[in-house]
């Protein structure tokens, strides 16, 4: 299919982006933002957007690139998901989780050209870097035409595609903040083809002092409408012995909490079954990753 007529702009500046969305969320279809373009395009050309504006993000040169500030991963709007892909994107247990989460994002092509700040902004419930985000307590920063504020990640998600992000905002970027030195990471993630989004997907980041957790989070989609914390199996953990048994146990609570929906590939149940199985392989991804970096440092 073709897609509709509409408006087009290319903002050098934010400042510029934030006055077009001003203008353009005040008209019949309002405005949207053109990043990356992995989704936004797909849903242009099938006609289930019609806006009557389209705010080209290209040319805002301040945008891009990730920067460690202030014990935080800032992201910002233009960058890509294979930025967090290479090497060294970020320092200690961040650097080792992103690259593993960015392999899992549809394929290379949409890597090169998608964004991270986009996808979060696009609110799809089975997204990854939606794990990562409450995960982490990230926060994500906007610009308005009221001024600049934070949400919590925990609060930014309010179901399939939609978002605390007001008409006129622009997301600006993401704010990550950077685990402990000693954390183990892991990711695992469970979908139908190598390019489909995650049936279910969980971030564990695991801290410990000895044998013992002192502190978990597990960031998961596809276990409810939108991103969540496994709340219930992070309360479990803490104080427990890390292994195989309280990681069984953790999953367990996790599925128990879990309320996915049916679709036609993954009945509910299935998928509240492999939230069970995500999470404890997860954790001891996450615990295995812990170790591996106390043999480094003691080699």
């Amino acid at each position: 299919m073709k897609s509709p007529s509409f408006g087009y702009v290319a903002p050098a500046s934010t400042a510029d982006v934030v006055d077009a969305l001003t203008t353009g969320s005040a008209a019949p279809g309002g405005a949207v933002v053109l990043a990356g373009g992995q989704s936004l395009l797909v849903e242009l050309h099938h006609r289930r957007v019609r806006p009557a504006l389209v705010v080209d993000l290209g040319r805002v040169g301040d945008l891009g690139g990730l920067a460690v500030a202030g014990g935080e991963l800032h992201v910002g709007a233009l960058a890509r998901h294979r930025d967090a892909e290479r090497p060294g994107a970020a320092p200690g247990p961040l650097g080792r989780l992103l690259p593993r989460v960015a392999e899992h994002v549809a394929h290379p092509p949409v890597r090169a050209r998608g964004t991270i700040a986009g996808s979060l902004a696009w609110g799809h419930p089975a997204a990854e870097w939606g794990a990562v985000a409450v995960a982490l307590d990230a926060r994500v920063d906007l610009r308005g035409a009221g001024g600049g504020r934070s949400v919590a990640a925990a609060d930014w998600f309010r179901g399939p595609h939609r978002t605390a992000r007001r008409p006129d905002e622009l997301v600006t970027a993401l704010r990550l903040p950077l685990p402990p030195a000693g954390a183990g990471v892991g990711f695992v993630e469970h979908r139908r083809t190598a390019a489909s989004y995650a049936g279910v997907a969980v971030v564990a980041v695991l801290e410990l002092e000895g044998p013992v957790v002192t502190s978990a989070r597990l960031g998961v989609v596809g276990a409810a409408d939108r991103p969540e914390r496994a709340a219930a199996a992070e309360g479990f953990l803490r104080g427990a012995e890390a292994g195989e048994a309280a990681f069984a146990r953790a999953g367990e609570l996790a599925a128990r909490d879990a309320d996915p929906v049916d679709e036609p590939h993954q009945p509910a149940d299935h998928r509240r079954h492999l939230v069970g199985v995500l999470v404890r392989r997860a954790l001891g991804r996450a615990l295995a990753d812990r170790r591996s970096t106390d043999e480094e440092e003691d080699a």
